[in-house]
């Protein structure tokens, strides 16, 4: 049992098939690069209360980052006796400054250690993330210049509503991982606050300055019970739960383009990097990343389900439950990560098949609303002029037409209030023109909003 650090009140070996249970050296190595830095923050303190000399701080310290690097080049064995990576470096620093490196754990647990190495891992996720996604909202404000003159038929339902001009859809990508944004920044808030030094669950009775370790850190607040920091992973489910979302936006925004890259649609052409061949089908190509892209979300979102039942249920501070949280985190971490990764370089390099979007543009009768409007402009109450053009839209079905096909006077035999300048909001391309209210998808609208996100992402 002398290889066990916490191994004083144990007679026995540990069984071979436990220590094989119990391992999370296998995953938790992730963590290496936040413990060594969490633990050379806690030996400065250490040394400015009295509880190391400044000698073997830094001794402690620079052992540390030559442990850093020794991990980073993969040079340090990995062995299940040493269960996690917190031991296999307190280990390596016990081996090579013997009673200096036992003196690190002062003042800590391994409860409050973990805590700080997941915290410290997520700030960096957090901020890895959010460059990603700004580079895919950079990607999509990138295709806004050139797209201007493009009108695209909205839909509901997945069926045809009213037109607008391509950007408004770029844009609406922007505004969806905006939230995403801005969901991670006040998770961070809740990130930001040091566990270290709260121990196993009661604190510690030795001079330990927990404000100077959370200031050598970079966290903004420092954990005020010490008995909510050992159970507390409400930071880490809601970081799961943030990236879920982004997930939902991708696979939204992947069923759309797989939508719009069907033969049946033909809005879209992917870049053939970013499309695989058929191991039969000598003509097809596939979006399989994008297919990809929307599959991989189930193991982000169950990854929040994972980690809500994992703590459902336990009792107050430490329980070694706690050892599977780190699946789920890392889990769903790098599947967004990956997927942020391919999803900008498709955005911006996909191209739209203006031809075949403009030769199908006055089906389905996307000016009907704006003639609705007209309407109301004439001073026809809503639910009447809505019941007006419905009926048009029934007499152009039947006469297979368009509603700017259909002669002034039939359409003044439907609305009286109908004169000649009707012609000005009927056809698609008037009725995209006739948008103007804010964030709306007409010409004005568009450009005041590309102009804004143009600031936004610089």
């Amino acid at each position: 049992m002398a290889a066990k650090a916490w191994g004083g009140r144990f007679q026995g070996a540990t069984d071979a098939r436990v220590e094989l249970f119990t391992e999370s050296i296998s995953f938790d190595h992730r963590l290496a690069d936040a413990d060594i830095t969490g633990s050379q923050a806690h030996a400065k303190m250490l040394a400015k209360v009295g509880l190391l000399t400044s000698t073997e701080a830094e001794q402690i310290v620079a052992e540390l980052e030559d442990i850093r690097g020794v991990i980073a080049r993969g040079e340090m064995p990995f062995k299940t006796e040493l269960e996690d990576i917190h031991m296999h470096i307190e280990s390596e620093l016990i081996r090579r400054l013997g009673d200096v490196g036992r003196k690190l754990h002062t003042g800590r647990s391994r409860n409050d250690q973990v805590s700080t190495d997941l915290k410290l891992y997520v700030r960096e996720a957090i901020a890895h993330v959010d460059e990603l996604l700004v580079n895919l909202q950079r990607a999509f404000h990138s295709r806004c210049e050139r797209d201007l003159d493009v009108v695209l038929p909205g839909y509901t339902h997945l069926q045809r509503a009213m037109p607008v001009l391509a950007p408004h859809f770029w844009l609406a990508y922007c505004e969806k991982f905006e939230r995403d944004r801005e969901r991670l920044a006040d998770c961070l808030k809740r990130v930001n606050v040091s566990p270290l030094g709260a121990a196993a669950l009661a604190g510690t009775s030795l001079p330990i300055d927990r404000h100077e370790s959370a200031r050598l850190l970079g966290f903004t607040d420092v954990a005020r019970n010490s008995l909510d920091v050992s159970s507390d992973r409400d930071f880490m489910l809601e970081f799961v739960f943030d990236l879920s979302l982004i997930a939902a936006h991708l696979a939204s925004w992947s069923e759309e383009w797989i939508i719009w890259f069907s033969t049946e649609f033909g809005f879209l052409k992917l870049p053939e990097a970013f499309t695989t061949g058929s191991s039969i089908m000598p003509q097809k190509r596939n979006p399989d990343v994008l297919e990809l892209i929307r599959g991989k979300s189930a193991r982000v979102m169950a990854s929040v389900t994972q980690l809500q039942f994992l703590v459902k249920g336990l009792p107050m501070a430490y329980n070694r439950d706690l050892q599977e949280d780190k699946l789920a985190l890392f889990a769903a971490y790098d599947t967004i990560a990956a997927c942020l990764e391919l999803a900008a370089p498709l955005a911006a390099e996909a191209e739209l098949q203006r031809e075949r979007i403009a030769s199908r543009l006055e089906e389905g009768f996307l000016d009907a609303t704006m003639l609705m409007e007209y309407l109301i402009g004439k001073g026809v109450p809503m639910r009447s002029a809505h019941e007006t053009v419905g009926k048009l839209v029934a007499l152009c079905e039947s006469r297979k037409c368009r509603l700017s096909d259909v002669p002034l006077a039939d359409l003044q035999t439907a609305c009286d209030k109908i004169t000649a300048d009707v012609s000005g909001v009927l056809g698609t391309a008037n009725a995209v023109a006739a948008l103007r209210s804010f964030g709306s998808g007409g010409r004005a609208p568009v450009l005041e909003q590309i102009r804004f996100w143009t600031e936004r992402l610089k």
